[in-house]
């Protein structure tokens, strides 16, 4: 508080009016603004130390609508994963490698390893595109509009894929099909983590993973049901149930509340409060104008008056940020992720009947499903560097006891070890790092920057996925190396480095606000020493 002795000027005038040099200063208009940001942080500091207070039923209680659309946007990864998980199927299809595919040295219909690796491509190159187009656009108009916009085309995409008479126009319909995805996975995580409280941001963001085994799941039990029929509507129905999705998620997104967090960045105050309202329980949520100045708080330590840019990425602490992001997406690839994306594929060529892998591609969705529930307690309760970094290791081991099980000979009982491994490593990758990652990638970028980061992080991910694709689909093939099990050595090598530099680089934000965040990241704290560092609930830098 202020002595009263110091209220007065030497001449007993209030401060507020002083004469100098025959002109009169107002400085009433700067105390009230003074006390304006007294008491705005003041309701900032609430509002964090009430969500870092905060148990993790306690915030499904008081933000169930915000889990809610959690799981909405993070439903439209099921486009993706259906479609991605549906060419792997189709390569694998009987009736669809004799309408498409060559004889091989078996005298067995195959798709040849090129077009195999380019109908798998095809959707990765597509979503380079929309995951470039997605942080302008959304920074403009907003997580809700840019995805709905996105589903639009994304049905008129379909046409295209449906109608398709050659492997050509179906590696330009999965081109197109692209770009709404990159879309749809650079907006989800980002959204995910802005629209709930800290303690529910690993289940939302992990819920992408859980709706990408979903896809595949939906993927598994349809061709399952097609795969013996010897006609066209083998593979076309599979195609025309992508249909279900797109407009009734539009529907529930143009119904969805916008980020407050993105509200904030565009200063609409009264908005920012309305989304939070709509987010939580109307009759416990009362402290709107704190949530709303927690968030100014945050935004305002990144003030700039310019608008996002791609080159803002790269500059500052916003580098070590902006490679996290990339390097978590981009080693999705190199540490079993490909091997669960070709799961049946796999399972065929591990000498797995046709019915059977199937069956097994099926059961690797739902195990998959259920381990990434299990990875929400996990990392929620244990953090995201630990699961992410030691799932690494874990599953390098496993990637190469499938290399030796591949090198044994072949065998009934090598055909079913590699199976079994092959199960394994899918399965555990959706236990550690898979699920972990989508956390980390929510939390780590700048808030005004996070749409840029998301979407060039997701960029990342296909530029490596893409070669990857590419040397996974030539290591499996007959008409490639035909390296079968043997496959686990190149993964387990691949995901070993990303192991290493995880550990080195990886900082844990498991309970941290995004101002702690920021903070953080600006006093560049080593990422090993994150977990000790303490941060004072007044600091601004």
């Amino acid at each position: 508080m202020s002595n009263p002795v110091d209220s007065k000027s030497p001449s007993g005038g209030d401060l507020a009016e002083v004469e100098t040099a025959g002109h009169t200063i107002d400085h009433s208009a700067d105390l009230d603004e003074k006390a304006k940001l007294s008491a705005y942080k003041g309701d900032a500091i609430e509002a964090e130390n009430a969500e870092l207070n905060m148990g993790v039923l306690e915030a499904v209680k008081l933000y169930p609508m915000a889990a809610f659309w959690a799981f909405v946007m993070s439903s439209t990864i099921i486009m993706e994963s259906y479609c991605v998980f549906l060419m792997g199927a189709f390569v694998a299809m009987d009736q669809f490698k004799k309408e498409y595919g060559v004889i091989d040295k078996d005298g067995k219909y195959q798709i040849e390893a090129s077009w195999q690796s380019a109908l798998q491509m095809g959707g990765p190159l597509g979503a380079i595109i929309g995951v470039c187009l997605a942080g302008p656009l959304t920074s403009r108009i907003g997580y809700r509009w840019a995805t709905i916009i996105a589903l639009m085309f994304l049905n008129c995409f379909i046409f295209v894929f449906y109608f398709a008479n050659s492997l050509a126009v179906m590696f330009g319909s999965q081109l197109l099909e692209g770009v709404p995805w990159g879309i749809f996975i650079a907006n989800a995580p980002a959204y995910c983590s802005e629209i709930v409280p800290i303690k529910l941001r690993a289940p939302a963001t992990q819920m992408l993973q859980m709706f990408w085994a979903i896809g595949a799941i939906i993927v598994g039990g349809v061709c399952y049901v097609y795969e013996a029929k010897m006609d066209p509507s083998a593979y076309r129905i599979p195609i025309a149930l992508q249909w279900m999705f797109p407009t009734p998620l539009a529907i529930l997104l143009y119904l969805a509340p916008e980020s407050p967090w993105w509200l904030v960045r565009k200063g609409r105050l009264d908005q920012a409060a309305v989304a939070v309202r709509r987010l939580g329980r109307a009759s416990l949520i009362t402290n709107l104008d704190e949530s709303v100045a927690m968030m100014r708080r945050t935004i305002e330590l990144e003030t700039s008056e310019k608008e996002p840019s791609y080159l803002e990425l790269v500059k500052g602490t916003d580098l070590y940020r902006t490679l996290i992001v990339c390097g978590v997406y981009a080693a999705q690839n190199l540490t079993g992720n490909l091997i669960a994306n070709q799961a049946v594929y796999f399972f065929r060529q591990a000498g797995i009947d046709s019915n059977l892998a199937f069956a097994l591609g099926l059961i690797t969705s739902a195990l998959q499903t259920v381990f990434v529930m299990l990875s929400w307690i996990l990392t929620t309760y244990l953090g995201r560097r630990t699961i992410y970094v030691w799932g690494s290791l874990i599953n390098v081991c496993f990637l190469i006891a499938l290399g030796v099980a591949g090198s044994v000979g072949k065998s009934n009982a090598a055909s079913l070890a590699q199976a079994s491994l092959g199960l394994i490593v899918s399965v555990g990758f959706t236990l550690g790092p898979a699920p972990a990652s989508w956390v980390i990638i929510g939390e780590t970028s700048a808030i005004r920057l996070r749409p840029l980061t998301t979407g060039i992080g997701r960029a990342a991910y296909y530029v490596v996925n893409i070669p990857c694709i590419f040397l996974a689909t030539y290591m499996l093939n007959p008409t490639g190396v035909d390296l079968g099990g043997r496959c686990g050595y190149v993964w387990g090598a691949t995901g070993f480095v990303c192991f290493i530099l995880a550990y080195f680089y990886l900082p844990e934000m498991k309970g941290r606000s995004y101002r702690e965040i920021d903070i953080m990241f600006k006093r560049h704290v080593p990422a090993r020493k994150w977990k000790k560092t303490v941060i004072d609930i007044n600091d601004d830098e």
